[in-house]
């Protein structure tokens, strides 16, 4: 009986045991099954997350490359270049004059956009091709201003600028007037192309109708007069280059316009004796204010396509006996000596009518009618030279192969100085 109970007891023993280690066995291999899982997840999640940041690379990508498409680099938009020039030839009736071809001039624009009301405008110009101290070209710059938008009608300009007078000192590329050569009125009274040095307010105002231009700036030096009045007071002109700054000036321009139509006019005011510290300096000058004054009016009216122009341009100059006793004692031309005006005018009529149009080409017959006195009044003691009382009669035409090109060809008659008397012929562009 003990025998069989302690068989009983050893199986018992030996089914425990089995049963023990086989659950062991079970659950071992359950963790290393469960660990087995846990890996092969880990493994699926970083490959998701790096397909993930795959495609987005791939979205920005492509984002990136539209916009890049559709806004072009800043250097692209925000900085501008243009220009002009022009090529004259002229043959004289007579022929104490010699004919003559002249690459007049060759401008280059460049314009920069800093912000959306920060800008700069320059152009930089060489006259008569070549530019050397055995050749009669100048290399200058014709402006170079900073504006800033204080107000929406309203920009504050400093630097070197245009001066707002007359039709063609501000805009004078050789596609918007007509003739091969700028009109006399706004060469010898009105000295374009004109620029001083200076600070000033530009805007408009009554729904852009009317634009007002008004400042500070650089003056004229009497120490400059040459002894020739057949320019005016141009000799008398600083250009910036090292001018005596000892008196300034005031300029104003107004220009309302409505379709088809323009009238306008500009004021500079300033002293020019410079405290006789001049380019020039003179005992005669000490003291003295020789002021100079210039002003213009000028209109533009259409009837239909005929488009008639006219101006009047009137100076006056003060002290000019100190002026005179100055510049007479240091003449040295060959010519007699003309003495400084103490007033001068101009005036000038325009009508031009298309004849012709195709496409962007068109045919544009002028006439313009010119009287000017740059010796109008002189000092007791002194006689105007005859030849600077002038009328000029100018008949012509413009062919524009677009509005940015230009041929031209003119008949230039003189009243006073028939030696001056001659045929023009013309080529102009502007971008």
């Amino acid at each position: 009986m003990k025998s069989t109970k302690f068989k009983l007891s050893a199986i018992a023993a030996l089914v425990a045991v089995t049963l023990n280690a086989h659950a062991e066995t079970s659950t071992a291999s359950l963790e290393q099954k469960l660990e087995q899982l846990q890996q092969e997840m880990l493994v699926l999640k970083q490959q998701l997350a790096e397909e993930k940041l795959a495609r987005e690379k791939q979205v920005d990508t492509a984002v990136k490359a539209a916009v890049a498409d559709a806004v072009p680099p800043a250097s692209e938009s925000d900085t501008s270049i243009g220009g002009y020039g022009e090529l004259s030839y002229s043959n004289y009736k007579q022929s104490t004059n010699p004919d003559q071809i002249d690459l007049n001039r060759f401008v280059l624009f460049f314009g920069h956009k800093f912000n959306d009301r920060l800008r700069l405008y320059s152009e930089f110009e060489i006259e008569h091709a070549v530019a050397s101290a055995d050749d009669k070209g100048e290399a200058e710059i014709e402006q170079a201003y900073i504006e800033y938008n204080l107000l929406p009608q309203a920009n504050l300009r400093a630097g070197l600028m245009l001066m707002p007078l007359g039709i063609l000192n501000e805009k004078h590329e050789p596609p918007t007037y007509y003739g091969v050569f700028r009109n006399e009125v706004e060469t010898r009274i009105i000295p374009s192309t004109w620029r001083e040095a200076g600070i000033g307010l530009q805007g408009k105002v009554l729904d852009n109708s009317l634009e007002y231009n008004v400042g500070i700036s650089s003056g004229f030096d009497a120490s400059k007069y040459a002894g020739s009045a057949a320019y005016g007071i141009k000799d008398m002109h600083g250009e910036a280059s090292q001018a005596a700054a000892n008196n300034l000036a005031v300029y104003a321009g107004l220009n309302y316009r409505q379709p088809g139509w323009l009238l306008g006019g500009g004021l500079f005011t300033g002293n020019t004796g410079q405290d006789g510290n001049g380019a020039t300096p003179s005992a005669a000058l000490q003291g003295v204010n020789a002021r100079l004054t210039l002003w213009d009016v000028h209109a533009q009216y259409n009837i239909g396509e005929l488009a008639l122009q006219a101006l009047y341009a009137r100076g006056a100059l003060g002290d000019t006996q100190a002026i005179n006793a100055a510049a007479s004692a240091s003449y040295t031309g060959t010519a007699p000596y003309e003495a400084a005006p103490k007033a001068f005018y101009g005036w000038y009529g325009q009508a031009a009518y298309p004849v012709w149009k195709k496409d962007e080409m068109r045919l544009t017959p002028f006439v313009r009618y010119e009287k000017y006195n740059t010796q109008a009044s002189v000092d007791t003691g002194y006689t105007a030279n005859p030849l600077n009382d002038e009328t000029v009669t100018t008949l012509g035409a413009n062919f524009n192969l677009t509005r940015e090109v230009v041929f031209k060809t003119d008949w230039q008659s003189y009243k006073t100085d028939s030696a001056k008397d001659r045929f023009d012929l013309g080529v102009g562009w502007m971008f």
